[in-house]
């Protein structure tokens, strides 16, 4: 500020010091009887007013107005965990850029205003929104986040066994935990959540995966998940926002969902990736009930496991799951169906224990030719 006000106070004085010298040759020239051409005079006057107005407009325009925006940037908790990118910046996004990313997070936390069965957009999802499972729009700790989405894909998945891209992980979401269709790949909606993806990844190296990203993989029990222990621990803690009958809770719009179903028509269909016991175990471990975080749970991580069982014990849509793992040996141990390139029971594969599953599985790995 200091420097702008010297340079507004010269340029006053050289405005000043022009109109003086003006005057007195004008008069001078009077005195002598000479006429005087007072044309560079005149561009000097101009000058200096331009200098002036210049000055002004600096002094009072805002600092950043000359500089380029400040870059995108992640953002970490105390722990070094990845918590999303920093939302102050979006705003130094250009218009069309940030309209995008805006509505790609909107369409993240709010899915079914806009493409769920009454979608102000279209209708084609079970009526949940994609931040269930993805909290806080995809950015909590341990939240099952995007963290790593932006930075490792394209990649090949053992599920499809094909290279995926990112809009084609979007759409297995669309498709299996919303139990809806599809999104058109050239569409507003797949475009604006991409530029929300690609936005999340902002400072994530290629590849990297932060801390924090995904679900915490929890340790195996030495025994079955337990759907009947799991129905008590229901009862003490998800009952009161989830309902007796695991239909949610609808907001007041009666058209969304303030807490979603957890099984039934409207819920997730048995190829979403929470029916896996272990990722439904290892996401309600550190975020449910609803405002724990990874380091205040409620649960023990035994009572995350049967909960778990007890949840997708229930009934709940069905899909063709026969086109996923054409190498059946891939398969997690927790995958629920078979046919398995092990010995173990589907029962077993559903409900545990799983450690001697995946011994057999490292052991069966270990037996293998090594790759050229």
């Amino acid at each position: 500020m200091l420097i702008q006000l010297l340079v507004l106070f010269a340029a006053l004085l050289i405005l000043v010091v022009v109109h003086v010298m003006d005057d007195a040759l004008r008069a001078l020239g009077e005195r002598l009887g000479n006429s005087t051409d007072g044309r560079a005079m005149r561009s000097s006057k101009r000058i200096a007013w331009i200098a002036l107005a210049l000055t002004l407009v600096l002094l009072v325009a805002p600092k950043d107005l000359f500089e380029p925006p400040p870059p995108q940037l992640a953002t970490f908790d105390t722990q070094g965990h990845w918590s999303g990118a920093d939302t102050t910046r979006i705003a130094f996004l250009d218009k069309d850029r940030r309209e995008l990313v805006q509505y790609g997070r909107a369409l993240i936390r709010n899915t079914a205003y806009y493409l769920g069965p009454n979608g102000t957009v279209t209708s084609q999802t079970n009526g949940m929104n994609c931040q269930n499972c993805h909290l806080d729009a995809g950015t909590k700790p341990w939240g099952n986040n995007y963290g790593a989405v932006w930075s490792t894909y394209p990649k090949v998945r053992a599920r499809s066994g094909k290279q995926e891209t990112v809009a084609k992980r979007v759409n297995d979401c669309f498709e299996r935990s919303l139990n809806g269709t599809a999104l058109d790949t050239n569409g507003r909606e797949m475009k604006a959540i991409l530029a929300y993806m690609e936005w999340l990844g902002t400072g994530i190296e290629q590849k990297a995966v932060p801390k924090g990203t995904g679900i915490v993989e929890l340790a195996f029990m030495d025994r079955p998940a337990d759907p009947v222990q799991g129905a008590a621990i229901y009862t003490a803690k998800c009952l009161s926002c989830h309902q007796t009958d695991g239909q949610g809770t609808m907001n007041t719009d009666s058209a969304t969902y303030l807490y979603p179903p957890l099984w039934g028509e409207h819920s997730y269909n048995i190829g979403a990736g929470l029916y896996r016991l272990s990722r439904f175990a290892g996401y309600v471990k550190n975020n449910m009930p609803q405002g724990v975080t990874w380091e205040t749970p409620q649960l023990s991580d035994a009572e995350a496991w049967d909960v778990a069982a007890y949840v997708n014990a229930r009934q709940r849509p069905e899909r063709d799951l026969s086109k996923d793992w054409p190498k059946i040996a891939g398969k997690p141990v927790d995958h629920p169906f078979g046919p398995y390139a092990d010995g173990f029971s589907e029962e077993q594969h559903r409900f545990g224990p799983f450690g001697p599953i995946a011994e057999a599985k490292k052991a069966s790995n270990k037996s293998l030719p090594a790759k050229p």
